[in-house]
């Protein structure tokens, strides 16, 4: 079993920035991929930023050249730069890790996070 603890969510005005992060923990060596996802009020969840263990990323055209989704392996952790962010982007934001190869399906994501909410006002 893998323990995902996210970290980093607050209230933000418009254009400010935020920086996410989460530690995985457990069986830790069976993960492949990592993402965010996020789920604003009413709404499906959805793929903000995914990562492999070698680094290659995919982004939602909403966060893309705003976001940057990294990873630690050494030191087992997720991190997300949010910058220039917009209301729209208020939503509960998800670690979640799978053990299979890049993929934006989240049905495909083996173990989340609890999630941390991000608020971002006009």
């Amino acid at each position: 079993q893998v323990q995902l603890v996210e970290s980093g969510g607050g209230l933000v005005r418009q254009g400010e920035s935020l920086r996410l992060s989460c530690v995985a923990s457990g069986r830790r060596l069976s993960i492949n991929t990592m993402g965010w996802f996020r789920q604003a009020p009413g709404e499906e969840r959805e793929l903000v930023a995914t990562i492999t263990s070698g680094g290659a990323t995919k982004y939602a055209n909403s966060v893309r050249g705003r976001f940057r989704i990294s990873r630690d392996n050494a030191k087992n952790t997720l991190s997300m730069e949010m910058n220039m962010l917009k209301p729209e982007d208020t939503a509960v934001y998800y670690c979640a890790a799978s053990v299979h190869s890049l993929t934006t399906a989240p049905e495909m994501y083996d173990w989340w996070g609890q999630g941390t909410q991000v608020t971002v006002s006009s």
